[in-house]
């Protein structure tokens, strides 16, 4: 044998040897080692203990802290790895469980809970207001702080007044109307929460009160390789993310590399669910600090991208991330955000839904997933529906995005925004259901085998912005949007029985089909595409199948094993549509950043697979789906 390979076989025993695994229970203590027969009280205790290659392993119970790591891993096969006992439930909180309330005498229903500042420490969430760049109050204050009854979040007001006696809020969540409402006193001394429960008794019930600002995140950057699996997650008193912010969320990347977050349940945050994002040093609410520079912004964001330049915002450093199998619920600015951070990632198999239903207070940072930069990123097989706002949004610098295989429906505006992006971008194999599918102002994107069901707004944008050399952050240029240079592909299109143009947002227009780029400054290429039920093709050109006599019957099914996609395909012409095969070479290059449609390693791209992982034929079939057969095809997606 070898003496280099003796050598590296001797170092990885002893390497595996020397991994530890720490224990922790809700019977243990801290001041113990962290055995299995002596576990640790709290998950932070093993936090500032675990080395690269150790494992942390919760048991079964509630855990109401913030982990704060000391340490990171050095490679993927060196990874500190947090993760829930097999078959056991272990819930991270970001609250505090809340007795002793007293009925007031004024308000049927008003109760209230008299508590010393003391009990919050350094960390006040119901003084804490939020705010940032791009939040939008609606004229009045809102708090950081949240009140749960049987875990589900009671909306806030602005006075105790409003608690005695409430208005009816109604919201995406509450379309009937809610009066189960809060609000916060708060002097030298003491917080006092007034709460509306309604009929109910909060001594009886379960009520907790948000009291930390996350629940996973290293107060120092740089811990890369860690994995967190397996958790619940659930109300933290989250602050706004904006682009230009450090972003924190209940599980939080603080400007690592590396991380595997995956098969957590997070509910129930203020603002965001997982960030990916941006760290404080670059810049931190810089707009709304200085908003004179000018009137957009976006100078702002500018500066700060090169701010992060400077701060080694590189492959080699920040992202590469994996965001997978985890669900993702109630919360009120996004499900996953990530400024820059997120680069280089993979985001899939996540469950995202009930993002920004409250809608108490706006902003123009918010969806299931925010993302900007996701240089080189990855985001498929996701399902993301009952949004208050906008499904997916890339939002600048999707450079080598592929969006792929993902799901949406019910939301309420576009499923997709595509936001002054200079491409190459795919997107490829999609469920875009909702009534409204995709906003797209960028340009050199390549719209391959979708199946669109909701109307689509093009429109270009003057806002000069950074384009990159390939498969990097280094900033190649910068540009306006034109409009246009986009490629579509073998998509299906279904209208709504010839419903008429309408405007759409920022002086574009929505329309089902393509024609809202009749108007595009630069070329669309497209061949192969199926227009049916009033949807519309290009103005004079041939660029697939008008067949207006088809009525396609298409939904969704949600029941306690699952969620199903069926499609009614009696009257829809497959067959008559001419597909083209589509890979790298087919797409050729951007106009404007001059770069092919290739992997992240630089290799050709070949779409030989549909939604469900099916190998494609040289004639594909439109949309979606291949090989398809028989009148309608029930697909469960998750």
């Amino acid at each position: 044998m070898k003496k280099g390979l003796l050598f590296f076989m001797l170092m990885a025993s002893c390497t595996i040897g020397w991994a530890k695994e720490y224990h922790v229970a809700v019977t243990g203590s801290d001041v113990d080692e962290g055995s299995a027969t002596t576990p640790l009280r709290t998950i932070n205790a093993a936090a500032q203990k675990a080395l690269p290659g150790d494992t942390i392993t919760v048991h079964a119970g509630i855990y109401r802290e913030w982990v704060n790591p000391l340490y990171g891993g050095t490679s993927d096969y060196q990874r500190i790895l947090y993760r829930a006992a097999e078959g056991e439930l272990v819930e991270i909180k970001g609250s505090e469980l809340i007795k002793g309330w007293k009925k007031e005498k004024k308000g049927n229903g008003v109760w209230k809970v008299i508590l010393p500042n003391s009990f919050f420490g350094n960390y006040n969430p119901y003084t804490e207001e939020l705010f940032g760049d791009w939040f939008a109050d609606g004229g009045r204050v809102h708090h950081t702080g949240d009140v749960y009854l049987n875990d589900c979040s009671l909306y806030e007001v602005p006075s105790v007044e409003k608690v005695i006696n409430p208005d009816t809020i109604r919201s995406v969540r509450d379309p009937e109307g809610t009066q189960r409402v809060w609000s916060a006193v708060v002097d030298k001394e003491n917080t006092t929460i007034y709460a509306h429960f309604g009929e109910l008794d909060p001594n009886k019930e379960t009520v907790e009160i948000a009291v930390r600002p996350t629940c996973f995140y290293p107060t120092r950057q740089g811990l890369n390789y860690i994995t967190i699996r397996g958790f619940r997650v659930s109300q933290a008193a989250t602050q706004w993310a904006a682009p230009t912010a450090e972003q924190v969320g209940m599980i939080a990347a603080h400007w690592c590399k590396g991380w595997i977050i995956e098969n957590n349940i997070l509910k129930n945050s203020r603002c965001n669910g997982i960030s990916l994002g941006k760290e404080c040093s670059t810049g931190h609410n810089v707009d709304a600090i200085d908003p004179v520079k000018q009137i957009d912004g976006s100078l702002h964001y500018i500066e700060v991208i090169f701010n992060t330049l400077r701060n080694g915002w590189s492959r080699d450093n920040i992202g590469s991330h994996i965001v997978r199998n985890n669900t993702i619920s109630d919360c009120e600015q996004t499900g996953i955000v990530g400024s820059m951070g997120g680069a280089f990632s993979e985001i899939y198999g996540n469950h995202i839904y009930n993002i920004y239903v409250k809608r108490q207070f706006g902003g123009a940072e918010m969806g299931g997933i925010k993302l900007h930069a996701p240089v080189d990123t990855y985001i498929h097989h996701n399902v993301i529906h009952n949004v208050g706002t906008f499904g997916l949004w890339l939002d600048w610098m999707a450079q080598g995005t592929r969006v792929s295989s993902n799901t949406f429906y019910e939301n309420w505006q576009e499923d997709m925004v595509v936001e002054v992006n200079h491409g190459p971008y795919i997107i490829d194999n999609n469920l875009f259901l909702s009534e409204r599918a995709v906003l797209e102002y960028s340009d050199g994107g390549a719209f391959i085998n979708n199946l669109f069901v909701g109307s689509i707004t093009a429109r270009g944008d003057d806002r000069f912005t950074p384009y990159h050399l390939n498969h990097s952050t280094e900033i190649k240029g910068v540009a306006a949007i034109a409009g246009g240079d986009h490629r579509y592909y073998n998509n299906l299109f279904v209208g709504r029985g010839g419903e008429k143009p309408k405007a759409g947002c920022c002086g574009g227009f929505f329309d089902y089909g393509l024609s809202s780029y009749d108007s595009a400054k630069m070329p669309i290429t497209a061949s192969g595409n199926l227009f049916v039920n009033g949807s519309r093709s290009l103005s004079g050109k041939e660029v697939g199948v008008v067949c207006n006599d088809s009525e396609v019957q298409y939904g969704i099914e949600e029941d306690e094993k699952g969620i199903y996609f069926h499609l009614n395909m009696n009257t829809i012409p497959f067959k008559s549509v001419k597909t083209v095969w589509v890979d790298t070479k087919k797409l050729g290059m951007t106009k404007q950043t001059a770069l092919p449609y290739d992997c992240p390693d630089g290799s050709p791209l070949v779409f030989d697979t549909d939604f469900l992982g099916n190998t494609r034929s040289v004639t594909p079939t439109v949309g979606p789906f291949e090989n398809l057969s028989g009148n309608t095809i029930r697909i469960k997606i998750r």
